[in-house]
Protein backbone atom coordinates (compact mmCIF):
# COMPACT_ATOMS: atom_id res chain seq x y z
CA UNK A 1 0.00 0.00 0.00
CA UNK A 2 2.87 2.25 0.89
CA UNK A 3 4.09 1.37 -2.13
CA UNK A 4 1.85 2.28 -4.49
CA UNK A 5 1.17 5.45 -2.58
CA UNK A 6 4.37 6.72 -2.95
CA UNK A 7 4.11 5.71 -6.78
CA UNK A 8 1.10 7.93 -7.29
CA UNK A 9 2.70 10.87 -5.73
CA UNK A 10 5.05 12.36 -7.54
CA UNK A 11 6.29 14.50 -4.89
CA UNK A 12 7.15 11.40 -2.45
CA UNK A 13 8.95 9.40 -5.87
CA UNK A 14 10.97 12.55 -6.11
CA UNK A 15 11.83 12.52 -2.41
CA UNK A 16 12.43 9.00 -1.89
CA UNK A 17 14.69 9.41 -5.19
CA UNK A 18 16.62 12.83 -4.37
CA UNK A 19 17.19 10.83 -0.37
CA UNK A 20 18.58 7.86 -1.74
CA UNK A 21 21.02 10.17 -4.15
CA UNK A 22 21.94 11.79 -1.23
CA UNK A 23 22.37 9.16 1.35
CA UNK A 24 24.43 7.10 -1.44
CA UNK A 25 26.63 10.02 -2.11
CA UNK A 26 27.14 10.50 1.91
CA UNK A 27 28.28 6.65 2.11
CA UNK A 28 30.73 7.17 -1.03
CA UNK A 29 31.77 10.67 -0.03
CA UNK A 30 32.16 9.27 3.98
CA UNK A 31 33.81 6.34 2.94
CA UNK A 32 36.30 8.12 0.58
CA UNK A 33 36.89 11.29 3.66
CA UNK A 34 37.35 8.46 6.22
CA UNK A 35 40.46 6.36 4.08
CA UNK A 36 41.50 9.67 2.91
CA UNK A 37 41.98 11.33 6.39
CA UNK A 38 43.15 7.62 7.77
CA UNK A 39 46.18 8.03 5.87
CA UNK A 40 46.88 11.78 6.09
CA UNK A 41 46.85 11.09 9.97
CA UNK A 42 49.46 8.01 9.31
CA UNK A 43 51.28 10.63 7.39
CA UNK A 44 51.33 13.24 10.09
CA UNK A 45 52.46 10.76 13.03
CA UNK A 46 55.15 9.68 10.26
CA UNK A 47 56.22 13.11 10.52
CA UNK A 48 56.32 13.63 13.89
CA UNK A 49 58.58 11.24 14.26
CA UNK A 50 60.92 12.56 11.59
CA UNK A 51 60.52 15.89 13.90
CA UNK A 52 61.54 14.19 17.02
CA UNK A 53 64.35 12.06 15.64
CA UNK A 54 65.78 15.72 14.23
CA UNK A 55 65.76 17.35 17.83
CA UNK A 56 67.26 14.65 19.56
CA UNK A 57 70.02 13.89 16.73
CA UNK A 58 72.21 16.36 18.88
CA UNK A 59 71.83 14.58 21.89
CA UNK A 60 71.53 11.58 24.08
CA UNK A 61 68.34 9.98 25.53
CA UNK A 62 68.08 6.80 27.63
CA UNK A 63 66.58 3.86 26.17
CA UNK A 64 62.73 3.99 26.54
CA UNK A 65 63.22 7.32 28.01
CA UNK A 66 59.31 8.80 27.76
CA UNK A 67 59.44 12.55 25.67
CA UNK A 68 58.28 15.51 27.38
CA UNK A 69 55.70 17.58 25.16
CA UNK A 70 54.30 14.76 23.48
CA UNK A 71 51.15 13.03 23.57
CA UNK A 72 51.22 10.90 26.63
CA UNK A 73 48.44 8.82 24.80
CA UNK A 74 50.89 8.89 21.45
CA UNK A 75 53.51 6.43 23.04
CA UNK A 76 56.50 7.94 21.40
CA UNK A 77 59.74 6.63 22.96
CA UNK A 78 63.53 7.46 21.73
CA UNK A 79 65.75 3.88 22.18
CA UNK A 80 69.53 4.26 21.90
CA UNK A 81 71.14 1.90 19.88
CA UNK A 82 74.73 2.49 20.36
CA UNK A 83 77.70 2.66 18.14
CA UNK A 84 77.18 -1.36 17.65
CA UNK A 85 75.12 -3.85 18.03
CA UNK A 86 74.02 -4.61 21.72
CA UNK A 87 71.01 -5.22 24.54
CA UNK A 88 68.39 -7.51 23.30
CA UNK A 89 67.79 -9.43 20.17
CA UNK A 90 65.26 -7.04 19.39
CA UNK A 91 67.31 -3.84 19.45
CA UNK A 92 70.36 -6.03 17.78
CA UNK A 93 67.87 -6.51 14.90
CA UNK A 94 66.74 -2.73 15.14
CA UNK A 95 70.34 -1.61 14.45
CA UNK A 96 70.71 -4.26 11.77
CA UNK A 97 67.95 -2.10 9.51
CA UNK A 98 69.00 1.04 7.56
CA UNK A 99 68.29 4.55 8.49
CA UNK A 100 64.77 5.49 7.64
CA UNK A 101 61.15 4.48 8.62
CA UNK A 102 60.47 1.01 9.07
CA UNK A 103 58.00 -1.87 10.83
CA UNK A 104 59.42 -3.83 13.20
CA UNK A 105 58.66 -5.76 16.45
CA UNK A 106 59.59 -4.87 20.12
CA UNK A 107 58.07 -7.00 23.03
CA UNK A 108 56.00 -8.89 20.48
CA UNK A 109 53.85 -6.43 18.81
CA UNK A 110 54.65 -3.94 16.03
CA UNK A 111 55.75 -0.73 15.55
CA UNK A 112 56.62 1.90 13.84
CA UNK A 113 60.35 3.07 13.74
CA UNK A 114 62.38 6.04 12.79
CA UNK A 115 66.18 5.04 12.52
CA UNK A 116 69.14 7.94 12.60
CA UNK A 117 72.39 7.79 12.59
CA UNK A 118 74.64 10.74 14.32
CA UNK A 119 77.71 11.88 12.64
CA UNK A 120 79.85 10.15 15.70
CA UNK A 121 78.03 6.83 14.48
CA UNK A 122 75.73 6.24 17.76
CA UNK A 123 72.47 4.99 16.28
CA UNK A 124 69.02 5.73 18.05
CA UNK A 125 65.05 5.03 16.95
CA UNK A 126 62.04 7.30 17.39
CA UNK A 127 59.04 3.72 17.77
CA UNK A 128 55.53 4.13 18.01
CA UNK A 129 53.70 1.43 18.75
CA UNK A 130 51.41 0.14 15.33
CA UNK A 131 48.25 -0.33 17.40
CA UNK A 132 48.12 3.38 18.65
CA UNK A 133 48.96 4.83 15.49
CA UNK A 134 45.84 3.01 14.11
CA UNK A 135 43.80 4.02 17.05
CA UNK A 136 44.60 7.56 16.86
CA UNK A 137 44.48 7.84 12.86
CA UNK A 138 40.95 6.32 13.21
CA UNK A 139 39.83 8.95 15.90
CA UNK A 140 40.89 11.58 13.29
CA UNK A 141 39.36 9.90 10.42
CA UNK A 142 36.17 9.59 12.11
CA UNK A 143 35.74 13.43 13.20
CA UNK A 144 36.17 14.15 9.67
CA UNK A 145 32.87 12.27 8.78
CA UNK A 146 30.79 14.24 11.20
CA UNK A 147 29.88 17.14 9.26
CA UNK A 148 28.92 14.88 6.45
CA UNK A 149 26.58 12.91 8.85
CA UNK A 150 24.86 16.63 9.90
CA UNK A 151 24.96 17.49 5.93
CA UNK A 152 23.10 14.45 5.36
CA UNK A 153 19.43 15.75 7.05
CA UNK A 154 20.08 19.02 6.35
CA UNK A 155 20.28 18.29 2.64
CA UNK A 156 17.35 15.99 2.58
CA UNK A 157 15.49 18.64 4.51
CA UNK A 158 16.37 21.30 1.97
CA UNK A 159 15.51 19.10 -0.97
CA UNK A 160 12.09 18.20 0.51
CA UNK A 161 11.68 22.23 0.61
CA UNK A 162 13.07 22.75 -2.80
CA UNK A 163 10.77 19.96 -4.22
CA UNK A 164 7.83 21.18 -2.38
CA UNK A 165 8.44 24.69 -4.06
CA UNK A 166 8.89 23.54 -7.18
CA UNK A 167 5.20 21.55 -7.03
CA UNK A 168 3.80 24.38 -5.78
CA UNK A 169 2.16 25.76 -9.14
CA UNK A 170 0.77 22.43 -9.62
CA UNK A 171 -0.92 22.36 -6.13
CA UNK A 172 -2.01 25.78 -6.88
CA UNK A 173 -3.78 24.92 -10.14
CA UNK A 174 -5.25 22.03 -8.68
CA UNK A 175 -6.63 24.54 -5.85
CA UNK A 176 -8.05 26.75 -8.48
CA UNK A 177 -9.99 24.21 -10.08
CA UNK A 178 -11.28 23.05 -6.86
CA UNK A 179 -12.64 26.13 -5.79
CA UNK A 180 -14.22 26.70 -9.35
CA UNK A 181 -18.26 26.54 -9.84
CA UNK A 182 -19.44 23.56 -11.80
CA UNK A 183 -20.00 25.69 -14.61
CA UNK A 184 -16.46 27.79 -14.67
CA UNK A 185 -15.38 26.54 -17.31
CA UNK A 186 -12.78 29.38 -18.11
CA UNK A 187 -9.24 28.64 -19.36
CA UNK A 188 -6.09 28.07 -16.60
CA UNK A 189 -3.76 30.75 -16.79
CA UNK A 190 0.05 29.93 -17.50
CA UNK A 191 1.15 32.46 -16.51
CA UNK A 192 3.96 32.25 -13.37
CA UNK A 193 3.84 28.48 -14.24
CA UNK A 194 6.83 26.39 -14.84
CA UNK A 195 7.19 25.67 -18.94
CA UNK A 196 7.35 22.09 -18.29
CA UNK A 197 3.81 22.59 -17.24
CA UNK A 198 2.58 24.88 -20.18
CA UNK A 199 2.03 22.06 -22.36
CA UNK A 200 -0.26 19.92 -19.69
CA UNK A 201 -1.90 23.57 -18.96
CA UNK A 202 -2.84 24.08 -22.93
CA UNK A 203 -4.38 20.53 -23.17
CA UNK A 204 -6.71 21.17 -19.98
CA UNK A 205 -7.88 24.52 -21.59
CA UNK A 206 -7.90 22.75 -24.96
CA UNK A 207 -10.40 19.90 -23.25
CA UNK A 208 -12.60 23.19 -21.29
CA UNK A 209 -12.97 24.64 -24.69
CA UNK A 210 -14.37 21.58 -26.20
CA UNK A 211 -16.81 21.48 -22.96
CA UNK A 212 -17.74 24.94 -23.32
CA UNK A 213 -18.50 24.38 -27.18
CA UNK A 214 -20.50 20.88 -26.14
CA UNK A 215 -22.35 22.94 -22.99
CA UNK A 216 -23.04 26.03 -25.59
CA UNK A 217 -24.97 23.43 -28.11
CA UNK A 218 -26.78 21.73 -25.80
CA UNK A 219 -27.73 25.27 -24.17
CA UNK A 220 -29.12 26.12 -27.64
CA UNK A 221 -31.25 23.32 -28.62
CA UNK A 222 -32.41 23.74 -25.22
CA UNK A 223 -34.10 26.85 -25.49
CA UNK A 224 -34.74 26.47 -29.41
CA UNK A 225 -35.91 23.45 -28.43
CA UNK A 226 -38.28 25.69 -26.27
CA UNK A 227 -39.31 27.91 -28.06
CA UNK A 228 -40.05 26.31 -30.94
CA UNK A 229 -42.92 23.76 -28.53
CA UNK A 230 -44.17 26.71 -26.76
CA UNK A 231 -46.07 27.99 -30.20
CA UNK A 232 -47.86 24.42 -30.34
CA UNK A 233 -48.56 24.03 -26.86
CA UNK A 234 -50.16 27.75 -26.30
CA UNK A 235 -52.22 26.74 -29.44
CA UNK A 236 -53.52 23.57 -28.31
CA UNK A 237 -53.89 25.10 -24.71
CA UNK A 238 -56.09 28.04 -26.48
CA UNK A 239 -58.32 25.02 -28.18
CA UNK A 240 -58.88 23.07 -24.89
CA UNK A 241 -60.01 26.44 -23.43
CA UNK A 242 -62.59 27.49 -26.59
CA UNK A 243 -63.39 23.35 -26.01
CA UNK A 244 -64.71 24.82 -22.03
CA UNK A 245 -68.32 25.92 -23.31
CA UNK A 246 -68.65 23.28 -25.62
CA UNK A 247 -71.76 20.69 -24.24
CA UNK A 248 -69.72 17.28 -23.52
CA UNK A 249 -70.68 14.06 -21.82
CA UNK A 250 -69.10 13.45 -18.43
CA UNK A 251 -66.24 10.82 -20.31
CA UNK A 252 -65.41 13.81 -22.42
CA UNK A 253 -64.86 16.64 -19.60
CA UNK A 254 -62.55 14.07 -17.90
CA UNK A 255 -60.61 13.59 -20.43
CA UNK A 256 -60.55 17.03 -21.86
CA UNK A 257 -59.45 18.40 -18.24
CA UNK A 258 -56.28 15.25 -18.61
CA UNK A 259 -55.64 17.08 -21.93
CA UNK A 260 -55.56 20.49 -20.29
CA UNK A 261 -53.49 19.64 -17.04
CA UNK A 262 -50.69 17.97 -19.56
CA UNK A 263 -50.23 20.70 -21.66
CA UNK A 264 -50.34 22.91 -18.16
CA UNK A 265 -47.31 20.46 -17.05
CA UNK A 266 -45.73 20.88 -20.59
CA UNK A 267 -45.66 24.50 -20.83
CA UNK A 268 -44.48 24.56 -17.11
CA UNK A 269 -41.41 22.21 -18.47
CA UNK A 270 -40.96 24.62 -21.01
CA UNK A 271 -40.32 27.88 -18.70
CA UNK A 272 -38.34 25.55 -16.61
CA UNK A 273 -36.26 24.69 -19.79
CA UNK A 274 -35.77 28.35 -21.16
CA UNK A 275 -34.74 29.29 -17.39
CA UNK A 276 -32.10 26.85 -17.08
CA UNK A 277 -31.30 27.99 -20.90
CA UNK A 278 -31.09 31.52 -19.74
CA UNK A 279 -28.83 30.69 -16.36
CA UNK A 280 -26.25 28.34 -18.96
CA UNK A 281 -26.14 31.37 -20.93
CA UNK A 282 -25.15 33.69 -17.86
CA UNK A 283 -26.15 36.52 -15.82
CA UNK A 284 -25.12 40.20 -16.88
CA UNK A 285 -22.67 41.72 -14.89
CA UNK A 286 -24.67 45.10 -13.51
CA UNK A 287 -26.69 43.89 -10.40
CA UNK A 288 -28.63 46.06 -8.56
CA UNK A 289 -29.85 46.37 -4.80
CA UNK A 290 -33.02 44.60 -4.49
CA UNK A 291 -35.87 44.86 -1.79
CA UNK A 292 -36.45 41.13 -0.77
CA UNK A 293 -39.17 41.88 1.46
CA UNK A 294 -41.04 43.90 -1.04
CA UNK A 295 -40.22 41.14 -3.66
CA UNK A 296 -41.48 38.24 -1.70
CA UNK A 297 -44.64 40.13 -0.76
CA UNK A 298 -45.20 40.08 -4.50
CA UNK A 299 -44.47 36.76 -5.29
CA UNK A 300 -46.57 35.35 -2.48
CA UNK A 301 -49.70 37.62 -4.02
CA UNK A 302 -49.14 35.77 -6.75
CA UNK A 303 -49.36 32.00 -5.26
CA UNK A 304 -52.04 32.68 -2.56
CA UNK A 305 -55.31 31.68 -5.42
CA UNK A 306 -52.88 28.42 -5.59
CA UNK A 307 -52.29 27.71 -1.87
CA UNK A 308 -55.83 28.30 -1.08
CA UNK A 309 -57.19 25.73 -3.75
CA UNK A 310 -54.80 23.35 -1.54
CA UNK A 311 -56.06 24.57 1.08
CA UNK A 312 -52.33 25.44 2.33
CA UNK A 313 -52.29 28.40 4.90
CA UNK A 314 -49.33 30.38 3.42
CA UNK A 315 -47.90 33.60 4.58
CA UNK A 316 -44.99 35.15 6.72
CA UNK A 317 -43.71 34.25 9.98
CA UNK A 318 -40.97 36.82 9.58
CA UNK A 319 -40.37 39.83 7.19
CA UNK A 320 -38.35 42.81 7.97
CA UNK A 321 -37.10 45.61 5.39
CA UNK A 322 -33.51 44.21 3.68
CA UNK A 323 -32.09 44.52 0.36
CA UNK A 324 -30.36 41.90 -1.19
CA UNK A 325 -27.53 42.25 -4.11
CA UNK A 326 -28.62 40.74 -7.14
CA UNK A 327 -31.28 41.17 -10.04
CA UNK A 328 -35.33 41.02 -9.53
CA UNK A 329 -35.92 38.74 -12.35
CA UNK A 330 -33.47 36.52 -11.06
CA UNK A 331 -34.33 36.73 -7.25
CA UNK A 332 -37.91 36.51 -8.14
CA UNK A 333 -37.45 33.10 -9.97
CA UNK A 334 -35.39 31.56 -6.86
CA UNK A 335 -38.26 32.74 -4.42
CA UNK A 336 -41.19 31.70 -6.79
CA UNK A 337 -39.57 28.07 -7.42
CA UNK A 338 -38.87 27.35 -3.41
CA UNK A 339 -42.47 28.79 -2.41
CA UNK A 340 -44.19 27.08 -5.91
CA UNK A 341 -42.55 23.95 -4.38
CA UNK A 342 -43.44 24.05 -0.95
CA UNK A 343 -46.92 24.59 -1.55
CA UNK A 344 -47.20 21.64 -4.13
CA UNK A 345 -46.03 19.42 -1.38
CA UNK A 346 -47.75 20.72 1.30
CA UNK A 347 -50.93 18.38 2.10
CA UNK A 348 -53.84 19.64 3.30
CA UNK A 349 -54.97 21.50 6.17
CA UNK A 350 -50.83 22.28 6.37
CA UNK A 351 -48.99 25.60 6.32
CA UNK A 352 -46.03 27.15 4.44
CA UNK A 353 -44.02 29.76 6.52
CA UNK A 354 -41.80 32.59 4.99
CA UNK A 355 -39.30 34.33 6.21
CA UNK A 356 -37.12 37.29 5.19
CA UNK A 357 -34.71 39.43 7.96
CA UNK A 358 -30.68 40.12 7.82
CA UNK A 359 -28.05 37.95 9.33
CA UNK A 360 -24.68 40.24 9.74
CA UNK A 361 -23.60 40.74 5.58
CA UNK A 362 -26.08 38.57 4.11
CA UNK A 363 -29.78 38.82 3.24
CA UNK A 364 -31.61 35.64 4.49
CA UNK A 365 -34.84 34.19 2.75
CA UNK A 366 -36.36 31.20 5.00
CA UNK A 367 -39.37 29.01 3.65
CA UNK A 368 -40.33 26.20 5.67
CA UNK A 369 -43.08 24.09 5.22
CA UNK A 370 -44.78 20.91 7.14
CA UNK A 371 -44.86 18.89 4.07
CA UNK A 372 -43.38 15.26 4.31
CA UNK A 373 -40.05 16.05 3.42
CA UNK A 374 -36.69 14.68 1.25
CA UNK A 375 -35.37 10.93 1.79
CA UNK A 376 -32.29 11.51 3.25
CA UNK A 377 -30.64 9.67 0.43
CA UNK A 378 -31.58 11.94 -1.70
CA UNK A 379 -30.82 15.32 -0.07
CA UNK A 380 -27.03 15.38 -1.99
CA UNK A 381 -28.54 15.01 -5.24
CA UNK A 382 -31.65 17.51 -4.67
CA UNK A 383 -30.14 19.89 -6.92
CA UNK A 384 -29.21 17.76 -9.64
CA UNK A 385 -31.03 19.00 -13.05
CA UNK A 386 -34.41 16.65 -13.28
CA UNK A 387 -33.98 14.84 -10.48
CA UNK A 388 -37.69 14.40 -8.64
CA UNK A 389 -36.55 12.09 -5.79
CA UNK A 390 -36.71 8.72 -4.95
CA UNK A 391 -40.43 8.95 -3.96
CA UNK A 392 -42.27 12.00 -5.68
CA UNK A 393 -45.76 12.89 -4.69
CA UNK A 394 -46.55 15.67 -7.19
CA UNK A 395 -46.47 15.88 -11.04
CA UNK A 396 -42.62 18.27 -11.62
CA UNK A 397 -40.18 18.55 -14.05
CA UNK A 398 -36.84 18.13 -11.56
CA UNK A 399 -35.41 21.34 -12.58
CA UNK A 400 -36.53 23.93 -10.25
CA UNK A 401 -33.89 23.57 -7.44
CA UNK A 402 -31.07 23.12 -9.79
CA UNK A 403 -31.98 26.52 -11.62
CA UNK A 404 -32.30 28.18 -8.04
CA UNK A 405 -28.69 26.61 -7.33
CA UNK A 406 -27.33 28.07 -10.33
CA UNK A 407 -29.21 31.71 -9.85
CA UNK A 408 -28.22 31.71 -6.48
CA UNK A 409 -24.54 30.68 -6.91
CA UNK A 410 -23.71 33.76 -9.04
CA UNK A 411 -24.69 35.88 -6.91
CA UNK A 412 -22.65 34.95 -4.62
CA UNK A 413 -25.14 33.47 -2.27
CA UNK A 414 -25.64 30.05 -1.14
CA UNK A 415 -28.98 27.93 -0.55
CA UNK A 416 -29.54 24.87 1.85
CA UNK A 417 -32.40 22.17 1.82
CA UNK A 418 -33.07 20.17 5.05
CA UNK A 419 -35.69 18.19 5.68
CA UNK A 420 -36.71 19.66 9.90
CA UNK A 421 -38.44 17.89 13.29
CA UNK A 422 -40.63 19.81 16.11
CA UNK A 423 -42.40 17.45 18.20
CA UNK A 424 -44.84 15.25 16.12
CA UNK A 425 -44.62 17.84 13.11
CA UNK A 426 -42.10 17.37 9.98
CA UNK A 427 -41.09 19.43 7.14
CA UNK A 428 -38.46 20.48 4.84
CA UNK A 429 -36.50 23.96 5.14
CA UNK A 430 -35.12 26.09 2.90
CA UNK A 431 -32.54 28.87 3.04
CA UNK A 432 -31.05 30.94 1.06
CA UNK A 433 -28.25 33.73 1.55
CA UNK A 434 -27.46 36.45 -0.71
CA UNK A 435 -25.42 39.12 -0.35
CA UNK A 436 -27.10 41.83 1.74
CA UNK A 437 -27.06 45.61 0.39
CA UNK A 438 -26.26 48.75 2.93
CA UNK A 439 -29.12 51.32 2.60
CA UNK A 440 -26.90 54.03 3.57
CA UNK A 441 -23.97 52.67 1.05
CA UNK A 442 -25.98 53.21 -2.24
CA UNK A 443 -26.38 56.13 -4.62
CA UNK A 444 -30.38 57.96 -5.01
CA UNK A 445 -30.15 55.45 -8.41
CA UNK A 446 -29.94 52.90 -6.85
CA UNK A 447 -32.11 53.54 -3.70
CA UNK A 448 -34.85 53.99 -6.40
CA UNK A 449 -34.23 50.89 -7.86
CA UNK A 450 -34.52 49.53 -4.77
CA UNK A 451 -37.95 50.80 -3.96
Amino acid sequence: MIRSLMIRSLRARLFVGMTVVIILAGCAGGTFAYFWAFGEAIEMQDSILIQIASLVKGGGFDSGQPLHGVDEDAEVVVIELGTAPRGSPEDRQLFSLQDGLRIAQRAGRPIRVLLRTRPDGSRFAVAQRTAIRDEIAGELALRTLVPIAALVPCLMLITALVIAGSLRPVVRLARDLDSRRADDIRELPAAGTPSELHPFIASINGLLERIKSMLEQQRRFIADAAHELRTPITALSLQAENLEPVPLSAEGRDRLAALRNGMRRTQHLLEQLLALARQDAGLPDTAEPVALDRLAKEVVADLLPEAARRSVDLGFALVEPVLAIGQPVMLGTVMRNLIENAVRFTPGGGHVDIGVYREGSNAVLQIEDTGPGIATGDLDRIFEPFFRGSRPAEDGTGLGLSIVKRIVERLHGSVAIENRSEGDQTGLRATVRLPASDAAALSPCQKQTAR
